[in-house]
């Protein structure tokens, strides 16, 4: 990948991140519940991947905005866990059982705020109405706040399945720390993964945030170091969005102690250089991961995809999620669950899904996704594929497209490549970067109405 301050000053764009095509904005809360369910009924023998959202926080992160209620009341999670079970009885009579869940993830919130038993009766739950697959070759993940934590749930979550995990490392910088609220010591990280190692967790995920307050390049560069000295298989690098009028949480964090613009490039450059010398993989967006790791394989493989999770090496599964804000993908048909845990808790309770909200894709709206996701995993588009799979003139179909892609081409972000009957879209080097702002050129929903990160 090569850095070109010159391209990021012209393309300081705001977009999605393209975990779904259309993304999330254009889900329809008038869209007709009996619709979808139709959709949600049809058969499948493609193989499952679940989602659980456990929303549950003991601590308040000042920076967070993902959909979380705050509680030291840890006895939530008790009905919580009733009301997983009952929407897993409603969505398993749409599904064939014998359908094998290949991918797991359970996220937050904080996962590890439900307590072993809780978490022991969820996977009694699960495994009552689906097919788990518990032979090495899959991929079952959780996310993880080290001070939510202990040996023993760790031990219980391996005993389940539980194979891959994610550690909200953030900054190790005291300061930082404080700054955010929340202060886990190296030492508590270190622990954790010294256990992980030795219950067996055959991948572990650290995610830092470049952006905070009080961060510095030197005080990063020192907790680049500690990360790379505990050798985690893969590290997502996120930017801070400071959004304070629409996560109140943010307003906590002062305006004044955010690095400056100019700063907080200089990190993210600093950082992607330091993990590639350490020899990681920039995968791209904010991911990295060793050469040997499953990401990185499956990359150079072209068998990377990215849904929900981010990235995932797991291809043609039915991404079907359970919990407040849960979001389901069944083949481009997207259902959103309410977000409001009283709306979600009183549509369980009258045994109806708790559908919010929803998106049917037409034929338009797969082309693009096909196009979008595999610019965004793969980096180059095999235009011909694309032709053939859609029955479509790819240059005739996307000919405004290909207009608003003459300055990217003329900036070397993307080259086109002809070799016989076969055409090739591929992302240089220099355009990796920015390769949201390349996707967004396809993106026919986009507009100016709703509030996106930035690109960098």
């Amino acid at each position: 990948m090569i850095w070109d301050s010159s391209l990021i000053s012209k393309y300081d764009l705001s977009g999605p991140r393209y975990t779904s095509y259309p993304t999330a904005p254009q889900f329809d809360p008038a869209i007709s519940k009996i619709a979808l369910i139709d959709k949600m009924l049809m058969p499948s023998d493609a193989p499952l991947s679940l989602y659980f959202h456990i929303p549950f926080c003991a601590h308040l992160c000042y920076y967070c905005a993902c959909n979380k209620i705050v509680t030291k009341q840890y006895d939530k999670g008790v009905e919580y866990v009733e009301l997983l079970g009952e929407e897993m009885r409603l969505r398993s009579l749409m599904l064939d059982h014998t359908r094998d869940v290949t991918q797991l993830h359970f996220g937050g919130g904080t996962p590890t705020f439900l307590t072993e038993e809780l978490i022991a009766t969820l996977f009694e739950n699960i495994k009552q109405y689906f097919n788990l697959v518990n032979d090495g070759t899959q991929d079952y993940s959780i996310e993880i706040d080290p001070r939510e934590i202990t040996y023993s749930k760790l031990k219980l979550l391996t005993e389940m399945g539980i194979n891959r995990i994610s550690i909200g490392v953030q900054d190790f910088d005291a300061k930082v720390q404080e700054a955010i609220h929340r202060v886990q010591p190296l030492t508590m990280v270190s622990e954790l993964v010294d256990n992980a190692r030795s219950l067996g967790i055959k991948s572990i995920n650290f995610d830092l945030i470049y952006g905070l307050p009080y961060q510095s390049l030197e005080g990063f560069k020192e907790t680049l170091y500690q990360v790379i000295s505990l050798s985690p298989e893969r590290i997502s690098l996120f930017n801070y969005a400071h959004l304070p009028e629409r996560f109140r949480a943010q307003k906590r964090i002062l305006d004044n102690t955010l690095p400056l613009p100019n700063i907080k490039l200089d990190l993210l450059k600093m950082s992607i250089e330091y993990l590639t010398a350490a020899g990681y993989d920039y995968i791209g967006m904010d991911h990295f991961a060793k050469p040997s790791d499953e990401l990185a394989l499956a990359q150079k493989q072209g068998k990377l995809q990215r849904n929900f999770q981010g990235y995932t090496t797991h291809a043609g599964t039915d991404l079907v999620a359970f919990g407040v804000s849960a979001i389901s993908d069944l083949n481009g048909i997207y259902i959103q669950n309410y977000t409001d845990l009283s709306a979600y808790r009183s549509s369980i309770e009258k045994g109806q899904l708790a559908i919010a909200k929803g998106y049917i894709s037409d034929h338009d709206d797969r082309v693009r996704h096909q196009v979008i996701m595999t610019l965004i995993s793969q980096f180059k588009l095999d235009v011909t594929e694309v032709e053939e799979r859609h029955k479509i003139h790819f240059f005739d179909y996307f000919s405004q497209e290909m207009d608003k892609l003459s300055p990217m081409l003329e900036d070397g972000m993307i080259e086109i490549d002809q070799c016989g009957m076969q055409t090739t879209i591929k992302v240089t080097e220099r355009g990796r970067l920015l390769i949201r702002c390349i996707c967004m050129v396809f993106d026919k929903h986009l507009n100016n109405t709703v509030k996106y990160s930035k690109v960098i």
